[in-house]
C-alpha cells in the first residue's frame, strides 16, 4: 500500500515539488497509516523493501 501511496508522488500529497524526503514519507506513513516511525525507522524499512 506504501508503493501506491509514493507512486502518486509527492504533489499528490500537497507537496510542491516532486522530491520525496525520508521526512515527508514519514509524515505519509503517519497520516495514511496512523504508525510512527522515525526518520532512521523510515530509511531501515525503505531499504527492506527495496
Amino acid at each position: 500500500m506504501l508503493e501506491r501511496e509514493l507512486a502518486k508522488g509527492p504533489i499528490a500529497h500537497g507537496r510542491p515539488d516532486q522530491t520525496w524526503t525520508l521526512a515527508r514519507i514519514k509524515t505519509l506513513i503517519g497520516r495514511r497509516f496512523h504508525e510512527s516511525h522515525t526518520v532512521q525507522g523510515v530509511a531501515a524499512l525503505l531499504r527492506r523493501h527495496g
